[in-house]
């Protein structure tokens, strides 16, 4: 299991930021590989993305924790899906209206075709992770455009 570590400093305050971030269906908007996120439940979502030659990885995600804006945690449930994963991603206020967004990304890609798919995928997992964080912070910062780092 893979695990990855990333920070980024956004110029907007931790409530605006907190409010776009936990609503997990907006994750299209700023990360490259994902295709949807479906809201399941109350603290369940569905989520596909992306693959090479038209595949797509999918996975159910429980969210764990929630404290506003503070921390979001999650977990796969059950381990079903083509992914397992958990993580937190948190919102560590800073003067001048800034927020750090720091995330704490656990996977490993699970057995079979949709595993080695998602191996692919996660070749460069910091890099990603990195790319995705800059699309999010030119996204809040009102830039629109997404990062090719």
């Amino acid at each position: 299991m893979a695990m990855i570590t990333r920070s980024m400093i956004v110029k907007a305050d931790v409530d605006k930021i907190y409010t776009y971030w936990s609503n997990f269906e907006n994750f299209p908007t700023f990360m490259e590989n994902i295709k949807s996120v479906r809201k399941t439940g109350d603290r369940s979502s569905h989520w596909e993305m992306e693959g090479p030659l038209g595949t797509t990885v999918k996975w159910d995600a429980e969210t764990t924790v929630m404290e506003n804006n503070k921390r979001i945690a999650w977990s796969t449930k059950d381990n079903e899906g083509d992914v397992t994963t958990s993580g937190q991603v948190t919102f560590n206020p800073l003067p001048n209206n800034q927020t750090e967004i720091t995330v704490m990304l656990h996977y490993e890609p699970n057995k079979g075709l949709a595993g080695d798919v998602v191996e692919k995928l996660f070749s460069n997992p910091e890099k990603q992770l990195e790319k995705d964080l800059a699309n999010f912070k030119n996204y809040i910062e009102g830039r629109h455009e997404r990062s090719n780092l």
